[in-house]
Order: structure tokens, then sequence, then C-alpha cells
């Protein structure tokens, strides 16, 4: 699976913000696959026979300490896009650039 790109042709204002906003959307997916491989981790370990009270315990931090960094970025892209939101909407009032 190759990187994905956010090409534009015609940097300006509307086409920068429009490429922001592709890459809030990319790591939100990014994210989706990180927190749906934690809620499969917790159900390996559970499934386990031989594991014990300690094993689950330290899967849990595990999980916990990895929803607490999301939950880090999660702030910092909700600024990003409130950043951007006013230039997104500038932009939808303008027509259209065939470029971007």
């Amino acid at each position: 699976m190759s990187m994905p790109k956010i090409e534009c042709n015609n940097i300006d204002k509307c086409c920068a913000a429009s490429s922001l906003l592709q890459s809030i959307a990319l790591e939100e997916t990014a994210i989706s696959h990180i927190l749906n491989a934690e809620g499969e981790k917790i159900q390996k370990v559970i499934s386990l026979h031989n594991c014990d009270k300690k094993d689950l315990i330290k899967v849990n931090k595990s999980v916990e300490d990895m929803v607490d960094k999301i939950t880090a970025l999660e702030i910092v892209l909700k600024s990003k896009l409130d950043t951007i939101t006013p230039l997104l909407e500038e932009c939808d009032k303008k027509p259209p650039k065939p470029e971007c």
C-alpha cells in the first residue's frame, strides 16, 4: 500500500486549507486503525487461557497509555481544524479553481 498523496498544482490559500483538511482526515483514519488494533490486542489477551491478572493489567495499562497519547493528538488535530475552518468557509464563497 503506497502513501497517500495530497497534491495542489497551484498553491493558494484555499488549496492549502483543503490540503490541511485532507491531512487531518488521513490522520484520523490512521488513529482509527490504531484504536482498532488496541481493541484486538485486548481481545487476544482475554482469549488466552494461560493469562493471569498481571497480564491483563499490563495490557490494559499499555492500551490506556496509547489512548492517552491519541487523546493528546486529537486535541492538536482539533486545534488545526479550528484554525483552517475560517479559511475553508471563505473558500466556499469563492468559485472553485480547476487546478486545486
